[in-house]
């Protein structure tokens, strides 16, 4: 590579240093450990997707089963698992793991190649997957499936130190850089993910090659280079560095936009950090839904134009949401800007929490701003939640992001120590030659109270960096897409060992410079007044609507809790609303209540519960915009 390579200049704590212990997250982690990951292992198992693996090595006989797609899935809960262990070791799972690794090596053909859906019968082929390998990369998911093993394996090698895995994903990594290159195959994939998984390879080994295939993968977007380019939905139209407005598959633009971003920050080239600052700007302006869900249409599970942001017919799919996250994430890493965590936050808490269920069994592929209880959503039924899909790539993404969770809390830079999520629980630092511990104590996000103590093996001085977000300044996100309807003069306040402080911002972050000789104490106050946001006039499909948040959280009207059809309600600007934690409800949430006019102009009482909690009982209507009056 000409671009020297380095890092991200900042970086998130390691998940494995950071206990959470609120009462909001744990139990939702804990459901994704105990009950999601063996569920989506036992759904693996009924569907034939690790029957295929055992089918292409030679271990049992019979036709491959299912979309050519589905070795992606079991990868993903593999690496779900991963995370899991190293949060809690288990010697069952790792013992299932170890034998599900043994058919992964098995299905492997001797040059490195895997993909169960050609080894098992190579006469017998779904046609989407091409006449031969490399064939038809614009449909087969060929390289997709592989990102997702690396990152899985990458993810076991880390959690147990076995190399078993990795050394299936090192062996089919070295066969494509020896396949695809600029003076070789040069042609990407369909379905980008695998520019992620080389960079996991790349961080777990130090081989370079492995970078620069992922760069290679994503400079040949858009290029003519002997093959045909495959369009916008792939976002293959214009070379990655010179895009700037998100189209195309939401999902596949998700994993591209993380992808570029970690070549930006890998090898320092400028190009790729001025696109997708350019691409985040498009998203954050015109294409993300209130809730953070990214990909308006149904229609190529893709982004729409400009200010296309519908309510009913909003498809928002889970793995989008999980995509936005991991691109924010990596934004933030790169540039130390409270923004992306803002939408981060949004989406984690509204756009990806509503995806899964509190059962942890039962998944939204879709997540609709709207259900009038009878429009037919694609991998959907009337809108109740779903057991399982054919196309099950979201109940099993999920279980990716909720074990790791805790890495999304603290970075450090240095002797900077950034606190992005307000989450009870504790993160450890190293700062010089120095332990630092934090403990958060909150009740967030019912509650704005905060309270973070730390505590220093030796005296020492750094800087504490609080995530100040925009809800606090009345900014429900870092562009002009939305705005509050009336503006909160709410206070923030903010002490030190009891000592009410003034603060300024710098990058959304208050700054703290604090001496601490063995421990001191922060108390951050945040307000959370119900909030009604619209949007800007150009959505044409929210124009004289409005939505209700409190705090991050999005508000949706569900037909479980409301008299009144939920979608004919029109909320005056001041009718007066109240919250109420009703902790035996849904898990315990708190919930908004007002007076709304219904179809007939008659005063209504209604009840809006967060967004993320609705489809648990029952279908029925549900919408997060009302009418405004």
């Amino acid at each position: 590579m000409s671009a020297k390579q380095q890092d991200y200049p900042i970086q998130a704590l390691p998940f494995t240093d950071v206990e959470i212990a609120d009462k909001f997250w744990k139990r939702r982690i804990d459901t994704a450990v105990n009950i999601t990951i063996p569920y989506d292992f036992e759904k693996c198992e009924e569907t034939g997707r690790i029957d295929n693996f055992a089918k292409a090595g030679g271990l049992m006989d019979g036709a491959h089963q299912g979309i050519y797609y589905n070795d992606s899935d079991v990868f993903k809960v593999v690496q779900g698992a991963a995370y899991a262990l190293r949060i809690s070791p288990n010697t069952e799972l790792e013992t299932y793991l170890d034998e599900l690794i043994d058919k992964f090596a098995a299905a492997q053909e001797a040059d490195g190649y895997l993909y169960t859906a050609r080894s098992i019968d190579g006469d017998e082929v779904d046609e989407r997957c091409g006449p031969e390998r490399w064939s038809n990369l614009a449909v087969n998911h060929e390289l997709y499936n592989v990102g997702h093993m690396y990152e899985a394996a990458a993810a076991y090698y880390e959690a147990t130190g076995k190399r078993k895995f990795l050394e299936v994903a090192l062996k089919n990594a070295d066969l494509i850089d020896s396949v695809f290159g600029a003076d070789k195959l040069r042609d990407v994939p369909g379905h980008q993910e695998i520019e992620i998984g080389l960079v996991a390879l790349f961080r777990v080994t130090g081989e370079t090659r492995y970078l620069r295939l992922a760069k290679f993968f994503l400079d040949e977007r858009g290029r003519a280079n002997g093959r045909e380019v495959y369009g916008p939905n792939c976002q293959d139209h214009l070379p990655a560095t010179e895009q700037r407005e998100a189209v195309g598959h939401a999902v596949r633009a998700g994993y591209m936009y993380a992808g570029m971003t970690d070549i930006a920050a890998l090898t320092g080239d400028a190009r790729y950090r001025a696109a997708v600052e350019g691409l985040w700007e498009n998203v954050a302006g015109k294409k993300l839904a209130l809730t953070g869900g990214i990909g308006a249409r149904h229609d190529g599970e893709a982004f729409g134009d400009d200010y296309e942001l519908p309510n009913l017919t909003a498809y928002n799919e889970t793995c989008a949401a999980q995509a936005n996250i991991l691109w924010n994430q990596r934004m933030f890493l790169l540039t130390g800007e409270a923004k992306y965590i803002d939408i981060l936050e949004r989406t984690l808490y509204n756009g990806f929490l509503s995806g899964i269920g509190m059962d942890g069994t039962s998944f939204f592929y879709v997540n609709p701003l709207a259900c009038d209880g009878e429009y037919q959503f694609n991998r959907s039924a009337a809108m109740s939640r779903q057991p399982w899909y054919q196309t099950s790539c979201c109940p099993t993404n999920v279980v990716r992001l909720l074990p790791s969770l805790s890495g999304y809390v603290y970075a450090q830079r240095d002797r900077e120590i950034f606190v992005n999520l307000y989450v009870a629980g504790e993160g450890r630092f190293r700062i010089n030659d120095a332990d630092a511990l934090i403990r958060q104590e909150t009740d967030y996000p019912w509650d704005g109270n905060i309270k973070l103590k730390v505590t220093v093996s030796k005296p020492l001085s750094f800087n504490l960096k609080l995530r100040l977000p925009g809800f606090t300044q009345n900014q429900p996100l870092p562009s002009d897409l939305y705005r509050y309807v009336k503006t909160s003069y709410e206070d923030v306040y903010l002490s030190i060992n009891g000592v009410l402080i003034p603060y300024a911002l710098q990058d959304g972050y208050i700054s703290l410079e604090l001496d601490c000789r063995s421990s001191c104490e922060i108390l951050l106050s945040l307000p959370l007044p119900i909030r009604r946001a619209v949007a800007h006039d150009a959505v044409d499909d929210l124009r004289a609507m409005v939505a209700l948040e409190r705090g991050p959280l999005v508000y949706a009207l569900e037909s479980a809790d409301n008299d009144s059809p939920v979608l004919d309600l029109t909320l005056d600007d001041s009718s007066p609303l109240t919250a109420e934690h009703q902790p035996d409800l849904l898990g315990g949430l708190s919930t908004i209540h007002g007076r709304a006019l219904d179809a007939d102009g008659t005063a209504a009482a209604f009840t809006a519960i967060p967004y993320y909690a609705w489809g648990h009982r029952g279908d029925g209507p549900m919408t997060v915009w009302l009418h405004r009056a």
